[in-house]
């Protein structure tokens, strides 16, 4: 009887055993696929997927600019002419200062991340990997790309990302072939790109982030001015009524003012704590047909062998008249 008690105990403790240890392997690949396939909530535009069903506005606008007030330039470089079925880079530049740190949403130093949206023409769309370079897979390493939706796969989201390391990304584009998908055709076509570094000053619901200057909304005296615990700020301020209007300014930005101060409506509370911006440009490919090319060197051709023949005859007609003594 023991040793039939002593084989349970074993098969329950190999239960046990299994149990954890598929546990612990499930736990595992779920952190593994957020880390290695994050989805497109993780990337930098979150707010614009999830609020626009297109990036773009009708007055050409990218809705990032709703939320990073800021103006930063951005800078692309793309080719000035693809081949049909091609693998071609669109690289996008976010150029600032190195080292340069940034409020987080506590109110602490982080450093700046950067983020990008490319929107290509329609049948234009990220490369496949099989199809990648070596030197596009080194140049991409660590960038995780992201379709802004499932039916615009034309339009591609990158970040957030470490700004320090990730100035110029490469983003690798497929070209559409109108020789097998007669939707699309032969000539030039627009892109659409943005260049985000740091944290938005407003959010998509219209209040402020900590990342902004705050002001006053009434003139008067400020009466006091405390510290709450979370190291936010409410500023009592006195009109001249004796109404007591208060600020509310969250952890991150400094106080500019102090009590028994003058004010007027607008005047700024705090600093203006933003380094960032946002940038947008459009830029130009011509989708080139090979047929062009081959019909623009046999042009070239056809007129150098006219430029040699027309040579050739002067040359003949002044021998002749060298011969017949004119």
């Amino acid at each position: 009887m023991k040793i039939h008690g002593g084989h349970k105990k074993m098969i329950k403790f190999k239960t046990q055993i299994m149990k954890k240890t598929t546990f612990f392997l499930c736990t595992l690949l779920l952190i593994s696929s957020v880390i290695i396939f994050p989805k497109s909530s993780f990337a930098y535009p979150f707010w614009a997927q999830q609020n626009y069903e297109s990036p773009r506005e009708a007055t050409g606008k990218i809705v990032c600019a709703n939320c990073h007030l800021a103006q930063m330039p951005t800078i692309a470089e793309v080719p000035q002419a693809v081949g049909a079925d091609s693998v071609f880079k669109a690289v996008v530049k976010i150029p600032y200062k190195n080292d340069l740190k940034e409020i987080g949403a506590d109110g602490s130093e982080v450093p700046l991340q950067v983020g990008a949206v490319v929107m290509l023409p329609d049948g234009f769309k990220l490369a496949p990997q099989e199809r990648w370079t070596d030197e596009i897979k080194e140049e991409t390493e660590g960038v995780y790309f992201t379709n802004y939706s499932e039916d615009k796969d034309n339009i591609i989201i990158v970040g957030p990302l470490p700004g320090d390391t990730n100035k110029e990304i490469v983003f690798p584009v497929l070209s559409p072939n109108p020789a097998t998908n007669k939707e699309y055709h032969y000539g030039k076509y627009s892109l659409h790109i943005g260049g985000n570094r740091g944290r938005g000053q407003v959010y998509p619901t219209g209040d402020k982030s900590n990342n902004v200057i705050f002001t006053s909304s009434s003139a008067g005296t400020i009466n006091s001015i405390e510290t709450i615990e979370d190291g936010s700020y409410q500023i009592n301020i006195e009109n001249e009524t004796g109404e007591i209007i208060t600020e509310q300014i969250p952890v991150g930005p400094q106080l500019i003012v102090k009590e028994q101060d003058q004010i007027n409506a607008g005047d700024a509370l705090t600093n203006d704590p933003n380094v960032g911006g946002f940038g947008q440009l459009d830029a130009e490919v011509v989708l080139q047909s090979p047929y062009r090319i081959i019909g623009l060197i046999a042009f070239f051709i056809g007129v150098g062998l006219t430029q040699i023949l027309l040579v050739l005859k002067k040359k003949q007609v002044e021998k002749v008249q060298a011969a017949e003594g004119i």
